[in-house]
């Protein structure tokens, strides 16, 4: 199983879910800096691809005048968002962060693998998708790097507790190091101190999300959970160390 260095920062893990934008754009470089100088141990970022095949870290599908990120070249997404950065850029200004990358759509798989090879940031890239396909062709491409589950993988960990059969939920998380979730899903506690034992018996991590009560953070952790995927790294700093 690959353990590379997005892992080496101590437990517990703050993910600053798209940066910290309490005065910066989301998933903007200034946010990310923002969220580093809080106390985020990683950042966690979206990444779209444009017309002209560049990874850039935009959540929506759609810029805020309708039109499509993937139908636009980055020229036009910097018109309509100044602050948007590319993944390039962010994994250059921020060389030794730990970076959480959601890819969201098909085409960005091969622009968010280039970027990552060119930056030359495997070892601190944790890739995924709720998309399995979309996971998969990254990680061909980027082999070396760190994953956790897509929806279907979690919906087996779902399926695996809800029977109270260990072997499904391996099954479900083989070929992954983390499964990153809400706390419910399907009716299901995913929470509960044994489901979390049962995923660590797995061999992942567990990592919930969106979090940004201080005393629910603390709750988590209590119960094993090793990461928290939050808006507000600032009030995790305080809650978690």
């Amino acid at each position: 199983m690959i353990r590379t260095g997005w892992f080496d920062e101590l437990l517990p893990r703050i993910l600053a879910h798209r940066g910290l934008a309490l005065e910066a754009p989301e998933n903007s470089v200034a946010a990310f800096q923002a969220a580093l100088a809080a106390g985020a141990t990683h950042l966690e970022t979206d990444v779209r691809a444009t017309a002209d095949g560049v990874a850039v870290l935009v959540h929506d599908p759609q810029l805020p005048d309708g039109r499509e990120v993937g139908a636009v070249r980055l020229a036009e997404v910097r018109d309509a968002l100044p602050q948007v950065a590319t993944l390039d850029e962010a994994l250059a200004a921020l060389p030794d962060a730990r970076f959480n990358i959601d890819v969201k759509h098909g085409a960005a798989v091969i622009p968010t693998a280039r970027a990552v090879a060119a930056a030359g940031a495997a070892q601190r890239v944790l890739l995924t998708s709720f998309s399995g396909r979309r996971r998969r062709g990254v990680l061909r491409l980027t082999p070396t790097a760190a994953t956790s589950a897509s929806s279907g993988g979690i919906a087996g960990v779902v399926l695996g507790l809800r029977l109270r059969t260990p072997a499904i939920t391996r099954l479900a998380l083989r070929r992954v190091q983390a499964v990153q979730i809400p706390e419910r899903a399907l009716r299901t506690d995913l929470a509960a101190p044994w489901s979390i034992a049962e995923m660590h018996a797995a061999g992942v991590e567990v990592h919930f999300w969106v979090v940004n009560d201080p005393t629910r953070m603390r709750e988590l952790v209590a119960r094993g959970a090793d990461g928290i995927v939050t808006d507000r790294a600032d009030l995790a700093r305080d809650a978690l160390r």
